[in-house]
């Protein structure tokens, strides 16, 4: 019996390591992106860029915004290993005031589920400090 649950560990443990190694997995070159002081009315498009270091296509299946305020964009076309891609946030930055948000990245990869984040303020240049 203490063989038969050794031999069935092992392999368990077997399967999950090869399976485990042959995956999608996100490199980004940063998981922060930080506008700084922008002035309200400035261009509030960024870019998340990431390499697949995996070992298989990664497809990412959506993304989303913790607030309407910032839209995200991305590459649709399954991204090779090797290869990169990009995630463009746009945020609106006709809202004054810090920014303070969370973008959640879906796909195949070891990590199904990632969350990068943008920050800074957005100043008014018609109020005074």
């Amino acid at each position: 019996m203490k063989t038969f649950l050794t031999i069935l560990i092992l392999t368990v443990t077997g399967f999950s390591t090869v399976n485990a190694q042959n995956t999608a997995k996100f490199e980004f070159k940063s998981e922060v992106i930080d506008y700084g002081d922008i002035e309200k009315g400035s261009d509030g498009v960024r870019t998340f860029q990431f390499k697949n270091v995996g070992t298989e296509p990664l497809i990412i299946e959506n993304v989303y915004s913790s607030c309407g305020c910032t839209v995200p964009t991305w590459t649709k076309a399954a991204i090779a290993p090797g290869k990169t891609g990009e995630i463009q946030v746009k945020y609106d930055t006709t809202r004054v005031g810090p920014i303070r948000r969370t973008i959640t990245i879906y796909s195949n990869a070891d990590e199904p589920t990632k969350a990068v984040k943008i920050k800074g303020r957005v100043l008014d240049p018609d109020e005074k400090s």
